[in-house]
């Protein structure tokens, strides 16, 4: 990262109770969901990636002990992971990840700016596309935190990148392309805003909005909100009625807005999720 380049986007991670119900939840949304991904710690994800790199990450807890093993261990990404479960339950979206070429780095521009969320963690797990073919993808983390329980950021420096085809997994029958927006909310929303864009290098503006390399954060003042957590994530789509039809097809529940559909949050989609038409 440069000085003045504000920080990509590379995913965000979304806890909830039980795996094949996101993936029932969001193949029904349009997505194409990839094959499970287990991490050496206990957890698993099935990932819904985008043509620019970017993805969600759906995460469930698969093997309590290796779980326990990791947190005794104090391994940050399961800390947190625990945290956020504690306080709220199984169900939301946890962490805001920004990507980077030296993790190493950010932990120690965390450390310095006071907002460091514990060691770093590096880790290898399989990915595989979806025909199948499987390759390993490596990883090292860097946190941050403003101290709530509710939301947090990391950096992540995809150290290998597995040489697999995932062209049919950024296709999805909803038309979605790409993250657009992530909206929080907070009871202090000044105080937040100054921390995600002190983490993201990027300016704030009087309304709130983080412009990052490739997306926006939004924050909304909320006073009744006991802790800043991310509440929204938007899609750009390029057909509303398109992905209308399909959510009548498959029977999800939306509210339609101007330019946009939105999917209230549910059992294996933690927050809301909006269809915006951009072109």
């Amino acid at each position: 990262m440069t000085d003045n380049a504000s920080r990509a986007l590379d995913h965000l991670v979304l806890p909830t109770a039980d795996l094949a119900i996101a993936r029932t939840r969001l193949a029904a949304l349009g997505f194409t969901v990839a094959p499970q991904g287990v991490h050496p710690f206990g957890t698993i994800n099935a990932c819904v990636y985008f043509g620019d790199g970017t993805f969600i990450e759906p995460l469930a807890i698969e093997d309590p002990a290796s779980v326990e093993t990791a947190a005794e261990g104090g391994n940050s990404f399961i800390l947190r992971d625990r945290l956020f479960r504690g306080t709220y339950g199984d169900e939301g979206l946890s962490a805001v990840v920004f990507s980077t070429a030296d993790a190493e780095a950010d932990h120690a521009l965390f450390a310095e700016a006071g907002m460091s969320a514990g060691s770093m963690v590096e880790f290898s797990r399989p990915s595989l596309d979806a025909a199948g073919r499987a390759d390993v993808a490596s990883f090292r983390l860097a946190f941050a935190s403003d101290g709530s329980p509710g939301a947090f950021l990391f950096t992540c420096e995809r150290r290998k990148v597995p040489a697999i085809d995932r062209s049919t997994l950024e296709r999805h029958a909803n038309d979605a392309r790409r993250i657009t927006q992530i909206d929080a909310v907070a009871p202090d929303a000044d105080a937040f805003a100054r921390f995600l864009s002190k983490a993201a290098n990027a300016s704030v503006t009087a309304d709130r909005k983080i412009a990052l390399s490739n997306a926006v954060l939004n924050v909304s003042e909320a006073s009744q909100a006991a802790d800043p957590r991310f509440t929204a994530v938007t899609f750009g789509i390029r057909d509303l009625s398109a992905t209308a039809a399909l959510f009548n097809a498959n029977g999800i529940d939306y509210e339609t807005r101007e330019n946009a559909l939105r999917v209230p949050a549910t059992a294996g989609q933690g927050v809301d999720f909006i269809f915006e038409e951009t072109r």
